[in-house]
């Protein structure tokens, strides 16, 4: 080894001290709690289990029989609390982890080292004006970029919001640790606070003993807004301002947020028959009433902070002669925020309100902005532009971002189910079963519903009463989203789609219900099968007058990843994805329509999960053209948004790849490696379904070899065990 390298290497080896300190901290610390709560015994052999397990892994085929033999013979009594001991080490080293990179962050942001952090504003800017990229042109592509970050309620989260907390508390803990003031007794205090926390960790069940509802799975993805995002989306557009001020020398405007959210949870009812008509309203209003709450704190601590006495004309003529004009003039939103706040939570319990208070009640983002924007212009012309780039700022970049809406949910919906509906309505005005027609007669008479604005269906559609069951609830969905206030939605997308028909008749039945204006429609391509055929079905939509009329040339395309891989395994998914998204550019591209692609991850290998910027690196070149959407499902949220300066990195890390994969795309796959490919994924995917679907013997081994049977008795999410009936393992 070099001097080099060797020194290289122990540079890299040091900055990981920090972090074996704290997992050999924590372990200790479980380990006193083990002995505390649960004797000698079981602290002995969780070690004895954990020294075999490290020679076993290194080779000594002894230490593995012993181990086996140990396992083996346990009593349940025992084995429960060795495995939870084992899972709570692993806990607690992630949180370690999370904590160090934290940590290393801090370290790059202090300028103790000279490079900047891989991926990191800095880093990424500077790498592109290098290669080429103007100033102007990274400046235009940040203004005009949009990634879309959708939270989802995947039954994969199976920890409980109490012990989400604990870890928190953990992690701040060691926070602390890290300060060089603390006094010994200081120290000393916390770390007896870490060994309360893992002790009270150990003592809390973490299984849920109810399943939740889906109302409860609305409230838990609102409190990452309330808890870290509120606070880190303005603190991350300062971040990406500062940068570009020391690469480009061009400042942000304070109107510029590449990142939104959106959410599936309380709006996906794919397989889930619990999330209703009635579920979708209230998840609207309750991220309505999270948002008027979280205004309300800040414009209360804004009109506080504004206690000048004089202000610009502009102000004046709005305010009159008062001592304090800003004070005056946020007086009114403040109640107004208030007002909203107290009518969100009637209709929440049930109750109308009347016209006159639904008036004083704030539903667009325009009447918090332009009080705002007048402040802003009467403090920057007055002097005192230093306190307009402060909270200010932020509440205006918030409003950028989370709008009153704090976020908008998607409606999703298998494309069946829409047929159904469609097949009920016309049968109801004496047209026929839609069901039995072949595409090109759903097309045609789909054609005709749009230019006619779905009158002639309007009657049919809006009379729900008259049809049973899933019809109902499919065309109350519809009703119901017609009757929200603006902007409270969304996409509408649709599982399982194959053909234009699955899209044109969401249209449809909008435009039947009086959705105006509508929701952009967003055909799911999950199966293989579908992702080969996704572009000759694009191409034909796109092709449809009527529907061209409707897109404003901007077409959104979700492809899944879970159903992929379960349909044809993960490298025939892979490559089916890869070719689907690269034939869908081309035709997008051919028809002068710009293109998103939604990407439905999720935390898992199978579901497309990996490191952000590598995913994005993998797609093919063009795919992400300055904009992209992509679910965060289940447990990702909290490990990407749980803790403010991870949740900072997260931000930093999608605007950066999404910005490198938008300047900086991949070049093409060489034509052997395409052929190469082509002939693995055919290979693969057949090896895959003569086993998984076409083995008689594989669903019995399936259930006997993993817990998948127990696992669907956990009461993780409000969602069945499966969409469908059936014995199959997926």
């Amino acid at each position: 080894m070099t001097r080099t390298s060797r020194s290289a290497s122990k540079q890299k080896s040091d900055s990981q001290l920090p972090l074996r300190e704290n997992v050999r901290l924590l372990g200790n610390l479980l380990g006193d709690t083990l002995r505390a709560i649960g004797g000698d015994t079981l602290l002995e052999t969780v070690e004895r289990v954990r020294a075999l397990s490290k020679n076993a892994r290194e080779g000594d085929q002894e230490s593995f029989r012993h181990l086996e033999k140990i396992l083996r013979d346990m009593p349940v009594a025992l084995a429960l609390p060795v495995a939870r001991a084992f899972a709570h080490f692993l806990t607690l080293a992630n949180i370690a982890e999370q904590h160090h990179r934290i940590r290393r962050r801090r370290f790059y942001q202090s300028g103790t080292d000279t490079h900047a952090q891989e991926r990191s504003f800095a880093d990424v800017f500077h790498d592109l004006i290098d290669d080429g990229v103007s100033p102007k042109r990274l400046y235009d592509h940040l203004c005009a970029q949009r990634v879309e970050l959708v939270l989802t309620a995947h039954p994969t989260e199976v920890v409980r919001r109490t012990v989400r907390q604990i870890h928190r508390r953990i992690a701040a803990l060691l926070a602390r640790l890290d300060r060089e003031d603390l006094t010994t007794l200081e120290r000393e205090d916390t770390t007896k606070s870490l060994y309360r926390e893992i002790t009270t960790l150990w003592m809390t069940d973490e299984v849920r003993h109810q399943r939740p509802s889906p109302l409860d799975e609305v409230r838990w993805g609102l409190v990452v807004f309330e808890q870290t995002l509120w606070d880190a989306v303005p603190q991350f557009t300062r971040g990406l301002d500062r940068a570009l001020q020391e690469a480009a020398d061009i400042s942000l405007p304070f109107d510029v947020v590449p990142i939104r959210f959106g959410s599936w949870i309380g709006g996906d009812r794919d397989g889930n028959p619990n999330v209703t008509a009635n579920v979708t309203v209230k998840a609207c209003l309750l991220a309505r009433w999270m948002a008027a709450d979280l205004y309300l704190r800040e414009f209360r601590a804004l009109r506080a902070e504004l206690s000048m006495k004089s202000g610009s004309a502009e102000l004046r003529a709005m305010v009159g002669d008062g001592t304090e004009p800003y004070r005056a003039l946020l007086r009114d939103v403040v109640d107004r925020l208030q007002d909203t706040v107290n009518g969100i939570e009637q209709m929440l319990d049930g109750h109308d309100i009347d016209d006159d208070q639904r008036a004083r009640m704030i539903w667009h983002e325009n009447i918090l902005r332009e009080p705002l924007l007048v402040c802003h212009r009467s403090l920057t012309t007055g002097g005192a532009g230093a306190v307009a780039e402060g909270r200010l700022r932020d509440m205006l970049c918030r409003l950028t971002c989370f709008g009153v809406t704090l976020v908008k949910l998607d409606l999703r919906q298998d494309a069946s189910r829409h047929t159904e509906a469609m097949s009920a309505v016309t049968r109801s005005l004496g047209f026929g079963s839609y069901q039995s027609w072949d595409e090109d007669r759903r097309v045609a008479f789909l054609c005709e519903a749009i230019r006619e604005s779905g009158r002639t269906l309007a009657p049919a559609v809006r009379s729900v009463l008259e049809y049973d069951g899933d019809t109902r609830e499919v065309l109350d969905v519809f009703n119901s989203a017609a009757k929200l206030p603006s902007g409270s939605l969304g996409a509408y997308v649709i599982s399982m789609a194959s053909q234009p028909s699955d899209v044109l008749v969401v249209q449809v039945l909008q435009l039947a219900a009086g959705m105006r204006p509508s929701l952009r429609v967003v055909p799911l391509f999950e199966t293989v099968s579908d992702l080969q055929n996704a572009s000759a079905s694009l191409t034909r939509l796109l092709s449809i007058p009527e529907y061209r009329e409707k897109i404003n040339d901007r077409q959104e395309v979700m492809i899944g990843y879970s159903d992929s891989a379960k349909d044809g395994g993960r490298l025939a998914a892979a490559w089916a994805l890869f070719c689907g998204q690269e034939e869908m550019v081309a035709t997008c591209k051919n028809a002068n329509v710009h293109l998103t692609l939604f990407h439905g991850r999720g935390g898992t290998v199978g579901r497309g999960g990996g490191p952000i910027e590598l995913a994005f690196q993998s797609q093919p070149p063009g795919s992400i053209n300055g904009s992209i959407r992509v679910t965060e499902q289940g447990e990702t949220i909290d490990f990407k948004f749980g803790l403010p300066e991870i949740a900072l990195r997260t931000l930093e890390v999608y605007t950066t790849a999404t910005l490198t994969a938008t300047l900086k795309p991949n070049k093409n796959p060489k034509k052997a490696w395409r052929g190469r490919m082509d002939v693995l994924a055919d290979v693969s995917r057949k090896a895959f379904r003569d086993i998984v679907y076409d083995a008689t013997v594989f669903p019995d081994y399936f259930r006997s070899a993993t817990p998948e049977t127990e696992l669907g008795e956990l009461k993780i999410g409000s969602r069945p065990q499966r969409r469908a009936s059936g014995n199959g393992v997926m």
